[in-house]
């Protein structure tokens, strides 16, 4: 269940990457807690929190999924959690060979709609 901090930062988290520049994105989940001003403990719990209402809003108001925006500093994909609500969802296939490619189709769809 989410808390009213994390529905606090959902807001924030949606004007921040409204915001950044297009050469600055994406962002990883470190670098938006460090942007948001989180502090310890759970910042990457929390982001990721807010980013899974973000996926949630969009999903109801049928727009692309802006959390595609914040990925894992470990590579250049959102963590595991964004694929399994995409699914739920109903986003993303259910397959998770198809995710990556599912992903970056999203991930256009989310900058075509920046201005």
């Amino acid at each position: 269940m989410e808390s009213q901090v994390e529905a606090g930062i959902a807001p924030r988290l949606r004007e921040l990457l409204e915001q950044l520049p297009d050469a600055a994105l994406p962002i990883s989940y470190r670098q938006a807690a460090e942007a948001l001003g989180l502090s310890p403990p759970r910042t990457i719990q929390r982001v990721a929190q807010a980013l899974e209402t973000l996926m949630r809003e969009d999903v109801a108001a049928d727009r692309p999924m802006i959390a595609a925006l914040v990925v894992s500093r470990r590579g250049d994909l959102p963590r595991q959690g964004f694929f399994d609500l995409a699914v739920a969802l109903g986003r993303f296939p259910a397959d998770p060979a198809e995710h990556e490619a599912a992903y970056r189709q999203e991930l256009e769809r989310v900058m075509a709609l920046r201005t």
